[in-house]
């Protein structure tokens, strides 16, 4: 499916890297006027005649995607959580028809935002948080209908309901998505349990075929035959959405440009693209090394899909199937503490595994283990104190110590980070500073939508103004999980 793109060949190539469009996510969302075959062999005869416009070629073969929202205005008399309520209608997608690198998905759901126009994985849990404390259950089911949808469909689902993303995932929440349903619909765990096997199938592809020290696709078996996972692409090639950022990385890196491609896509479907995070050096871009990391995160989720299937499975009345599940769980919770808990430290940090030693980055994500209640008391009274002494800012918290120029780093705080971060800190009654988060985080996003009339994808957390920046594109309005967990704050 990703090669509907490529048989573009050469007209691709040109257009990603003159960016002609302003954004390289512009034109593979557009729509041919007719076959890609008949588009690339008459754009190989035209290129060479004098006076060739490029952009008149694209319009004439291309319908442009839809700025949906663009002639959107704020009204600022309403507060924010009246915006978001009228947003919401805003942001809605009905069932689409097939064109171009969009999949069509059978019901109605949520975009984020901006050039965000079509459904993303792990930002929907959390725009779903916003749904339901608008009362909107019939839209959450939809879109869990979706996701369901696309997991028979595909094997897995892709990191947003587009071709070009085939070969890679984002964070696994599809089994919080189920749970959040479960609390009003009883039998939403047996509905979607051959989703959520098939989900974990594809996380734990290739693992029974491990030896120790090896890895294959998104599974690592470490020293002590313990497996836990990473982030991983089925391509090594330049994104096509970002393909003309990839290239130019290419050509700074020492690495092999497959390998490089492989890092960048990894760190795309781990949705912090990008991050320090994943480097060696946190000064180079260039030395991004994603799939040689195994992501705390990432582990407390598939903790929390094994669970969720270990308690389908016993509503089921498959005992057998529940208890090698709770097995699962249980082992991986000992692995993450063995391997992402730093006694010298007081924080829980990813692990490389290839130099068989933890990352040394300072990161949100290690607010994940007491969101999903794998940390111990003592661990999440520690990792409070780091969040308070280190992280904690004006605006809330910061995604990492690191001022990189990445997105995913400092100065920037996101909405999905804030609200694991401030309900781990709940679950171990570690209230005062949840209520700080709480308070800092709503009032910067109030701050942003007064000056602007917007909700944007990331905030400067470090300022008053809260006006982010960063990253491979301009910050982005809308927002859907910022929607989604402002308002989940403001009812909790």
């Amino acid at each position: 499916m990703i090669t509907q793109i490529h048989e573009l060949g050469e007209l691709f190539e040109v257009v990603q890297l003159q960016n002609i469009l302003g954004d390289g996510k512009t034109f593979p969302d557009c729509v041919p006027k007719r076959s890609l075959e008949e588009i690339n062999n008459d754009f190989k005869r035209r290129k060479k005649e004098e006076g060739f416009d490029l952009r008149k070629f694209l319009e004439q073969n291309f319908k442009l995607p839809a700025a949906y929202s663009a002639g959107y205005q704020s009204d600022l008399t309403k507060s924010a959580q009246q915006h978001i309520e009228n947003l919401w209608d805003v942001l809605t997608r009905t069932p689409d028809e097939t064109g171009g690198s969009l999949i069509p998905l059978p019901h109605p759901y949520l975009v984020p935002g901006g050039r965000f126009r079509e459904i993303y994985y792990w930002d929907s849990y959390f725009t779903m948080l916003g749904l339901q404390a608008s009362g909107k259950i019939e839209m959450i089911r939809n879109m869990i209908d979706n996701f369901a949808f696309l997991i028979d469909m595909i094997g897995y689902i892709p990191n947003g309901n587009r071709t070009y993303f085939i070969g890679r995932s984002q964070p696994p929440f599809f089994s919080l998505m189920v749970k959040l349903l479960h609390s009003y619909e009883a039998d939403a765990l047996s509905r979607y349990l051959p989703q959520l096997e098939k989900e974990y199938d594809f996380w734990m592809h290739g693992a029974n075929s491990l030896r120790k020290n090896q890895s294959v696709n998104r599974v690592v078996k470490l020293p002590d035959d313990s497996v836990l996972n990473r982030y991983w692409d089925e391509h090594d090639t330049p994104r096509p959405e970002s393909y003309k950022e990839d290239v130019e990385l290419a050509h700074q890196s020492s690495q092999k440009p497959n390998v490089l491609f492989r890092h960048l896509r990894a760190a795309a479907e781990s949705g912090w693209d990008f991050s320090s995070r994943w480097f060696k050096d946190v000064t180079q871009f260039s030395s991004i090394h994603t799939t040689e990391i195994i992501p705390v995160d990432l582990n407390c989720l598939l903790y929390h899909l094994e669970q969720t299937l270990s308690d389908a499975y016993r509503e089921t009345d498959n005992n057998t199937k529940a208890d090698d599940y709770f097995q699962r769980a249980l082992i991986r919770k000992n692995t993450i503490q063995k391997y992402c808990w730093s006694y010298s430290q007081n924080f829980f940090f990813d692990f490389d595994f290839i130099e068989l030693q933890q990352k040394a980055n300072y990161t949100l994500a290690a607010a994940f283990p007491l969101f999903f209640e794998v940390a111990t008391p003592e661990q999440a009274l520690a990792v409070g104190q780091v969040l308070e002494e280190k992280f904690l800012k004006h605006g809330g918290l910061t995604t990492t110590l690191e001022h990189s120029g990445q997105q995913w780093d400092a100065p920037n705080g996101w909405a999905p980070l804030q609200w694991i971060a401030y309900t781990g800190l709940l679950k171990y009654s570690l209230t005062d500073l949840a209520s700080k988060l709480k308070a800092n985080w709503l009032a910067i996003n109030d701050t942003v939508y007064a000056n602007t009339g917007k909700m944007t994808e990331k905030y400067d957390v470090w300022s008053e103004r809260g006006e982010a920046s960063g990253g491979e594109y301009p910050n982005q309005d809308g927002f859907g999980w910022t929607n989604g967990v402002y308002l989940a704050m403001k009812n909790n």
